[in-house]
């Protein structure tokens, strides 16, 4: 293997190109709602690592997988959950293929979509309460999910795993404890910012940039930072916020193409790739060392991305 570990060429200055939107590129190619998107690494694996080259071929140095609700609660609700290690392997090797020996493959593992609390924090009537309610799950739950797909996405070739659309410290907790303890991987971790009425960024459980990217870094992340959520002129502002805070750590930044405007019920992004391409010298002045895409963001955004930042790695040399 010529890869070296992301966290390795980072630390020679050089700034790194994620890849793109993943969920609205399944739907260009025939995702129905209520579809499991990670059953397609296995009933339509051309069409899911057509995805990945896309993105490899526009110039990503890296790229995700179809895994994104990969964990066994996530696929439980398609009654998917005793598939769980087939699912993820398969994601990680099309992903894999796709990028070759000299690209990395940072798997992709989002939120169980519940409500995360720890039961030696509860008496035994609570605790009964909770476990009984599908709402919540007890944080050794959580941990032995992500357990379980992070060990497929490792036997799959997956380089590093991307924790990733986080909203709270204790499952962001869970996840790269879980990788970290369990696989030889990276551990990347990104939570969602948006602004609030005052005109603070925090998560949705009201955790802010600083917290959020601290504490995955105390966890173990080797990389963390934003995804989702704003457009990467307001990343700009979430990186200043970090870096402020913390000189050092690596930071990545998966933007949308611009904040979501709804024309006729659909979510429009309507950021060109010129124009977030026009943002990467100040983002990656605030801090960002690794650049990519989120909802709306496309091959020909990464590709202008990836001219943006080659011209800095250029003129940094």
């Amino acid at each position: 293997m010529s890869r070296k570990k992301i966290a390795e060429i980072i630390k020679t200055g050089r700034i790194l190109v994620s890849d793109g939107a993943w969920g609205t590129f399944l739907h260009s190619k025939g995702l129905k709602a209520g579809e499991c998107p990670e059953l397609w690494c296995v009933e339509r694996p051309g069409d899911v690592k057509d995805i990945a080259l896309s993105y490899i071929n526009a110039g990503a140095d890296m790229v995700q997988t179809n895994s994104f609700g990969g964990n066994p609660i996530k696929l439980a609700q398609y009654g998917l959950d005793t598939r769980t290690a087939e699912i993820n392997e398969a994601a990680a090797r099309l992903s894999r293929e796709a990028a070759g020996d000299d690209k990395w493959v940072i798997a992709s593992a989002g939120p169980t979509g519940r409500i995360i609390y720890h039961i030696d924090a509860l008496d035994a009537d609570e605790a009964e309460e909770y476990a009984e309610d599908p709402m919540y799950l007890n944080w050794n739950g959580a941990y032995e999910a992500f357990k379980t797909q992070a060990a497929a996405l490792e036997a799959g070739g997956a380089d590093a795993v991307c924790v990733e659309t986080m909203s709270g410290i204790d499952e962001a907790e869970a996840a790269v404890r879980a990788v970290r303890e369990n696989t030889k991987l990276e551990v990347i971790c990104t939570f969602t910012f948006e602004k609030n009425n005052r005109g603070e960024y925090r998560t949705m459980t009201g955790v802010t940039p600083q917290t959020a990217f601290n504490s995955a870094i105390g966890f173990g992340a080797d990389i963390a930072g934003a995804n989702c959520g704003s457009g990467i002129e307001q990343m700009i502002e979430v990186v200043r916020l970090i870096r402020a805070e913390n000189k050092s750590a690596p930071i990545i930044v998966h933007a949308n193409a611009g904040l979501p405007q709804n024309i006729n019920g659909i979510d429009i992004f309507p950021e060109s790739p010129e124009e977030m391409a026009a943002h990467i010298p100040d983002i990656a002045a605030a801090g960002a060392v690794i650049i990519g895409g989120c909802c709306g963001t496309t091959p020909e955004h990464i590709a202008a991305i990836k001219k943006a930042v080659t011209a800095i790695n250029q003129k940094n040399q």
